[in-house]
């Protein structure tokens, strides 16, 4: 029997930097990060820039190696695996990237450009490639006939469907998206959401889906993971987050996001100072320069991420809500 899990990161950590001969203390990028992502599944990864989303991202699909710890996908140890192993997972997992107007070739037709996991991967007879490109532009919400064109002959958003329609020619089952809709205008980036949602639920896809965006994991996302200086604050199922968050640093995001929840304002929760150095984190919770309950303990002490309550909801604050 299949495990429930398609993909698992046990203590994730990644840094940067730093060596023998390194003058630079070397950067914490992400710090004992697990998860566990269900088939069908979207997680929503959130936080501030610099938090180690979108390290994760690529950590969960390969494209980094991690500094310790490990990512099973489907079972596999990709730690582990041979070059033609991975190519044979790497079909399977995908990334949608954040800017749509460097993310393709401009000198190259958008239709060839979605054809080429098909013909890297061996997936379809020549003979069909081009009919198989027809129809993913046509499920991202393109003319086929508009395959041969070039990007700078399509809008921000239109790139963005064809980076999109290029991820799913491998009929992946795990799709990683960092920030897709950042780089569009406010009009177009719900219909994008709209379409990654129709997607996911129409190709049973796994999802990763990096975003600053609260109401737009919200409204995508079964769970939500909030992180801050590549660790992880609080996890859980995503309405009962946005609810009731435990974690001081979940509570100031959702207070200074407009508009989560019909007629009713949160308290705002304002912060304190900057983000410290990855490079030179402080002692105990990474996150008590900036706290507004922050405790002699929360200098001396470093939280673990645990339930107050029976359930999967889990924060890492010392002093509880």
């Amino acid at each position: 029997m299949r495990p429930p899990e398609l993909v698992i990161a046990e203590d994730l950590t990644r840094q940067f930097g730093g060596g023998f001969l390194a003058r630079q203390r070397p950067v914490q990028a992400v710090t004992g990060v697990n998860l566990a992502l269900e088939r069908g599944s979207a997680v929503g990864l959130v936080g501030e820039s610099g938090s180690g989303k979108s390290t994760i991202g690529r950590l969960l699909l390969g494209l980094l190696p991690p500094s310790d710890g490990r990512v099973l996908f489907d079972g596999t140890d990709l730690r582990r695996t041979t070059l033609p192993e991975m190519r044979r997972l790497r079909r399977r997992m995908q990334l949608v990237f954040q800017d749509p107007y460097s993310s393709l070739n401009p000198r190259r037709r958008v239709g060839a450009q979605i054809a080429d996991g098909m013909t890297i991967h061996g997936l379809a007879p020549r003979a069909q490639i081009s009919e198989r490109t027809a129809e993913l532009l046509r499920l991202v919400g393109l003319n086929p006939a508009h395959g041969g064109r070039f990007p700078h002959e399509f809008s921000g958003g239109q790139r963005q469907r064809i980076g999109i329609a290029r991820a799913l020619s491998t009929s992946p089952d795990f799709l990683v998206a960092d920030e897709p809709v950042s780089a569009l205008d406010v009009s177009v980036q719900a219909q994008v959401l709209a379409l990654l949602a129709d997607l996911r639920a129409r190709l049973t896809l796994t999802m990763v889906f990096i975003n600053h965006d609260l109401a737009a994991v919200r409204h995508l996302c079964d769970r939500v993971v909030v992180l801050y200086l590549g660790r992880i604050m609080e996890q859980g199922r995503t309405e009962e987050v946005f609810r009731a968050p435990r974690h001081p640093y979940t509570q100031a995001l959702l207070s200074a996001a407009p508009s989560l929840s019909e007629g009713r304002i949160r308290q705002r929760v304002l912060l304190r100072g900057e983000p410290p150095s990855p490079a030179n984190p402080p002692p105990g919770c990474v996150f008590q320069t900036r706290c507004p309950r922050a405790v002699d303990r929360c200098r001396q002490e470093v939280p673990t991420l645990r339930p107050r309550s029976a359930g999967d909801h889990l924060d890492a604050c010392l002093l509880g809500t």
